[in-house]
């Protein structure tokens, strides 16, 4: 009878495929898509690396591991992302949760006790990262999680449901403005929303620029060159200035190149901070109510 490959050799011919093929972090991939395949957390690979592998297995590994090798990102092939420590489903409907984005929920943490009893919305949710992991930081707060995506409010909610604070959200299907029909004002306002231009788009990696929904990437424009990535941010600035309660702030995620563009459309707020990111790159702007001692342009580590 011939033997059947194990996890060892499943793993090394699938690392040596993916790095042929020019895949980004090929062995962590080959990880990621066996442990997936096999129900296992990744360390688990490595308590059992002799274990063989039966057909039904094998097929499903050479499967994933083919998609991932042709550029599909890991996470829409396992359904998964971790992001702030906590575990994310995600679908080619929803963008991937990123490290940067993270920023946001460490701003929110230094603003306000984790006891704060405030009401946050989440402006494009998405996967739900933002408004849950919100959710998940400050048990006494509930929020509204606004996008114009349908499929992506569903990711949203089934990822409130997976953590536990489904009750404390409220899930809004339409554009930024949505915000303005619900009663009251918030506390909190976060956003990451579309601010890659045209251009930028056109040199993405495949992986990103070919799976990944563009309309949550790139803002809709009638531009004759394309959206230059900044349309949102007086769209946004309206809404803001309408809904955050009088000492409320709102929390944008932004391109690199961005803050001047970011500053102008926030023009006449109580203040106006630019914070970087951990490469030492505008990421971050934060906005205080308007109404308030004169815009404080500055940009801070």
């Amino acid at each position: 009878m011939e033997k059947r490959p194990t996890v060892r050799d499943i793993l090394a011919k699938s690392e040596a495929y993916l790095s042929d093929k020019g895949v980004d972090s090929p062995r962590l991939s080959a990880q990621m898509l066996v442990a997936h395949v096999l129900g296992l957390e990744r360390l688990g690979l490595f308590l059992d690396m002799d274990r063989p592998l039966s057909e039904s297995e094998l097929a499903r590994c050479r499967d994933l591991v083919t998609r991932r090798g042709r550029g599909e990102p890991a996470a829409y092939l396992v359904g998964g992302r971790e992001f702030y420590g906590l575990d994310f489903a995600v679908t080619p409907d929803v963008l991937i949760p990123r490290p940067e984005t993270e920023g946001i929920i460490e701003r929110a943490r230094a603003l306000f006790p984790r006891n704060a009893d405030v009401r946050f919305a989440d402006l494009g949710t998405g996967s739900g990262c933002l408004a849950v992991t919100l959710a998940v930081c400050f048990p006494a707060c509930t929020g509204v999680a606004v996008d114009t995506s349908a499929a992506a409010l569903a990711v949203a909610r089934e990822n409130a449901r997976r953590h536990g604070v489904e009750a404390r959200l409220e899930f809004v299907h339409g554009d930024f403005s949505a915000l303005c029909d619900r009663p009251g004002r918030f506390g909190l306002v976060v956003s990451n929303p579309p601010y890659v231009s045209q251009a930028e788009y056109g040199g993405l990696s495949p992986e990103v620029a070919g799976f990944e929904p563009k309309s949550a990437l790139v803002p809709a424009s009638d531009a004759p060159d394309g959206a230059t990535g900044c349309e949102c941010f007086p769209v946004l600035a309206r809404v803001v200035r309408e809904c955050l309660l009088p000492d409320g702030a709102f929390l944008m995620e932004m391109g690199c190149t961005q803050a001047d563009a970011a500053r102008r459309a926030f023009a006449g707020f109580g203040g106006v901070t630019v914070h970087r990111d951990l490469a030492g790159l505008d990421r971050l702007l934060e906005v205080r109510s308007p109404g308030g001692a004169p815009d404080g342009l500055e940009s801070v580590p």
